[in-house]
């Protein structure tokens, strides 16, 4: 098997241990019977715990000049743990447990997406023809576990994500390695990147972009049990999102266009909008799972385009500092942000005002790209 096709097969896995993770974590805390501020409590101190942990397995990567032998490591922590944390029900242990895999497994995520990055280029194929993978991956996992939960308890979890996990560090032990060939971050080169004004407003839209898909992430599988739904909906829920985003990933190479970034990130803050407002109103848990596949026209474009606009501004020995600050941000500070507040605001108010808020900050961000792409864009094209 060669390169590409292994990291095929390893996206599949990674992105169906962060389907048990991300998507499900908040289910398993709900069915321990904590309420939203404390499921909010625990999400949001893993964001900040994310802010550390990414750019430090970072700079190890860097100085060990491997990404390969580091994800073995993340994989391997992160399996154990894995298998603890859905095999506790103590608020305390909990927390723990679920601090050590935001420490262990979220790392993984910009380095499966650097190899993924180094691998297409050597290898003459397009990016989005391997973290497609990764989407069928969350999609099939996501189906999986909502009915292993239905049928076989909220505990299988532990052994789905102990299995998992080591399917995939057998998975990643034949990859070839990719020398890491971007600096560490240091608070100079994060001070020189961040000194481009460009480069400020751009972080400013994909977090006013980013809290409300966060906030979604967190609390959709509490607010589809909420409204009677089961955990097999909540896991048919996540396929249809997961699953939307397959071919948006594998014909990335042709409506991602360059130039037009900005843009077509307004084009996914409008989708963002209609999806999270028609979400206030449903009553009927399976409305809410349908209207999941508005994902197609969410996340995946807007991802895609902010990885490739980032790519444009920054000079390329800052493009490791760029992508490592752009996951901070997706996966920590807005997940930080997501869970505290959303979790107070949830349980305050209740899903409806939830989703109303958020589909204001989407239109907040659907204008806010249009004054940059006004201001920005044509430059570009120009350029």
């Amino acid at each position: 098997m060669n390169s590409s096709n292994l990291l095929r097969s390893f996206n599949f896995l990674y992105f169906a241990l962060l389907a048990m993770f991300v998507s499900f974590l908040p289910v398993y805390l709900d069915a321990q019977g904590l309420p939203a501020t404390k499921i909010g409590l625990i999400i949001g101190t893993g964001g900040i715990i994310t802010i550390f942990s990414q750019p430090l397995w970072g700079m190890i990567s860097d100085r060990t000049k491997t990404i390969k032998k580091i994800m073995l490591l993340l994989l391997g922590c992160s399996t154990v743990v894995g298998y603890f944390l859905y095999a506790s029900n103590s608020f305390v242990i909990l927390l723990l447990f679920t601090m050590l895999l935001y420490f262990f497994l979220m790392p993984l995520d910009p380095l499966t997406e650097s190899l993924n990055f180094q691998t297409a280029e050597a290898n003459g194929v397009s990016y989005g023809s391997i973290r497609t993978f990764g989407a069928i991956g969350y999609a099939v996992m996501s189906l999986a576990v909502g009915y292993a939960i239905q049928y076989l308890g909220i505990n299988s979890l532990a052994f789905l994500f102990a299995g998992i996990g080591i399917i995939s560090i057998l998975i990643c032990l034949p990859l070839p390695d990719a020398p890491v060939t971007g600096k560490p971050i240091t608070l100079k080169s994060l001070k020189t990147f961040l000194s481009n004004k460009e480069t400020i407003w751009f972080l400013v839209l994909i977090f006013i972009i980013a809290v409300p898909q966060r906030i979604n992430d967190t609390f959709l599988g509490v607010y589809i049990r909420k409204l009677g739904g089961s955990p097999e909906l909540v896991g048919q829920a996540w396929f249809l999102a997961a699953g939307s985003e397959i071919l948006v990933f594998a014909l990335s190479f042709w409506w991602l266009r360059k130039g037009k970034e900005l843009a077509i990130i307004g084009f996914s803050a409008f989708f963002y909008f209609i999806r999270f407002f028609l979400s206030a109103w449903v009553t009927e848990p399976h409305i809410l799972v349908y209207l999941q596949l508005f994902q197609t026209f969410t996340f995946p474009i807007f991802y895609s385009a902010a990885i490739q606009y980032l790519y444009r501004i920054v000079p390329e020995e800052w493009r490791a500092t760029g992508q490592t600050v752009l996951a901070l941000l997706f996966f920590g500070v807005s997940g930080i942000v997501a869970s505290y507040l959303g979790g107070w605001f949830y349980e305050s108010f209740g899903g409806k005002p939830l989703y109303l808020w958020i589909s204001g900050m989407s239109f907040i961000g659907l204008l806010f790209s249009l004054v940059l792409s006004a201001i920005y864009g044509k430059r570009k094209m120009v350029s």
